[in-house]
């Protein structure tokens, strides 16, 4: 990878009137350029970090200069106080997209599947509740989160090997979030198809895929799909409660059924998680010199391929194929970010640097310990400045709500935005086959810019302030963006 690290600006960080980050000042020198890692310095932080943003269990995986390194802090679970360790195993929720998008890819390198043909192509059955997008939905719009495939379809199709087929055969009459190839919407039923792909391709379960064609020539012998499989391992409890106090162990330890496996429902230690990221960033190539990906086809996984209005929720700018995009203020990067029950993890890859950043943690305010964190490391390994937290300035801009007011709905959910003496006022609320999920969620939204708005935070995912994002389809209709999920505007 280039040695080289192109400085950046030092200095406040700002929103100008489109809602983009802005920074002033100059950094020294000798902050832009890439340092060794220093393990007891970055031990220290690690704890002291954890302990002051109330996380019970952490592990922490760094490539640098091309060495992994591999820390852990706390316990797994508060109630057991079983110690956290550097081979410890955590649900990786949504970064588990990246492993089946990376398998989708190498059926592409085998000339299999072709990105840009339907997916009835591959799948006749595959249907969806719009008949024009059954026929046109491609494997491409899939992997960019463009099909318009709704995020929230949970179905518990059993623990048989059919299980994917059993999934997305029960969602032939879920509707769109919003019309095929009009906007970028996070979709993990679009992941799901993905999977059942790699099945019907290879002849493989989506497990045996994953272990057969990518695991296995990896050596991730910390990575597995199945609970069963977990019990081999020192395994983190998620933890749930209140920001700022010390959270209790969750109910459960896992409420995710086998079918959401290729957008969920992947266990690894964070050192696994690195070392499936530096294939990426040497081109396709594992330690020992096999290639499991062309280099065209990494290229292609790392290319735009949408803008993404909403910047702030999973803190990235665009889309490619599988991985989320960045842009620190000049400097690209990739990576995701994921969540199960009281578990959220973090990978983020400066590849002008050489450098992935992994971060796994079983509860607490997690995301304040990646931004923390990771700003004092992409900082001091990479020379790269991160934005500011989400949220709205000292003395909020002006904006005039009125012509945002109306309903909004994508499959599932009814968002209302009214006006009240001048100020935004949003209710979200479940509907339809998502009706008693859980219940409406009311809030103020507070102006950032003219089409953003921040309310109040729900969660350890979202820190103090919730993104709500104005914008619009390609066909012009008016929508909301809450979670990475468009709302097309309907009333």
């Amino acid at each position: 990878m280039p040695q080289t690290q192109k400085e950046q600006e030092n200095g406040q960080v700002s929103w100008d009137a489109q809602g983009n980050w802005e920074a002033s000042g100059s950094w020294g020198a000798a902050d832009s350029k890439r340092k060794s890692f220093y393990r007891g310095h970055w031990q220290s932080r690690l704890d002291r970090l954890r302990e002051a943003h109330h996380v019970p269990g952490a592990s922490l995986a760094v490539l640098a200069r091309g060495h992994v390194h591999e820390l852990a802090s706390g316990v797994l679970h508060r109630g057991t106080g079983v110690e956290a360790t550097s081979d410890s195993v955590f649900q990786l929720g949504s970064l588990a997209k990246i492993y089946t998008a990376s398998l989708v890819m190498q059926l592409v390198d085998e000339g299999r599947l072709d990105l840009d043909a339907p997916v009835k192509d591959v799948l006749p059955d595959f249907a969806v509740g719009d008949p024009e997008a059954t026929e046109t939905i491609t494997t491409r719009q899939l992997l960019s989160h463009t099909s318009g495939l709704t995020c929230d379809f949970t179905y518990d199709s059993g623990r048989g090997d059919d299980c994917l087929a059993r999934y997305v055969e029960a969602a032939k009459d879920v509707g769109l979030d919003c019309p095929t190839g009009t906007a970028v919407s996070y979709s993990s039923l679009g992941y799901n198809v993905l999977g059942r792909i790699v099945e019907v391709i290879t002849g493989l379960t989506w497990d045996e895929a994953l272990k057969e064609r990518l695991l296995t020539p990896l050596g991730l012998t910390g990575t597995m799909t199945l609970p069963e499989e977990a019990l081999a391992h020192r395994t983190a409890m998620g933890h749930l409660g209140d920001l700022g106090q010390e959270p209790d162990p969750a109910p459960a330890w896992d409420l995710m059924p086998r079918s959401a496996g290729p957008y969920g429902r992947v266990l690894a230690t964070a050192g696994d998680v690195v070392r499936l990221a530096q294939m990426h960033l040497d081109g396709g190539l594992a330690a020992d010199g096999t290639r499991l990906l062309n280099p065209g086809s990494v290229r292609a996984m790392q290319r735009r391929e949408v803008d993404v209005p909403d910047k702030w929720t999973v803190s990235a700018d665009g889309w490619g194929l599988g991985w989320t995009l960045y842009d620190w203020f000049g400097t690209p990067g990739f990576g995701h970010d994921g969540a199960s029950i009281g578990q959220y993890g973090f990978l983020r890859v400066v590849p002008e640097a050489g450098v992935v950043l992994v971060l796994l943690t079983n509860g607490g305010d997690a995301r304040r310990l990646y931004e923390d964190l990771f700003g004092e490391l992409l900082r001091d390994l990479a020379g790269v400045r991160m934005p500011e937290p989400f949220g709205p300035p000292a003395q909020p801009p002006a904006v005039d709500v009125a012509p945002l007011v109306g309903t909004y709905k994508r499959e599932g959910v009814l968002i209302t935005v009214t006006e009240r003496d001048g100020q935004g006022h949003l209710v979200y609320e479940f509907v339809d086959g998502m009706k008693d999920f859980s219940p409406p969620l009311e809030m103020d939204i507070v102006p950032v810019a003219p089409n953003v708005f921040a309310g109040a935070g729900s969660g350890a995912y979202s820190a103090d302030w919730m993104p709500v994002v104005f914008s619009t389809l390609v066909d012009g209709t008016g929508c909301v963006y809450i979670g990475m999920r468009a709302a097309p505007k309907v009333g």
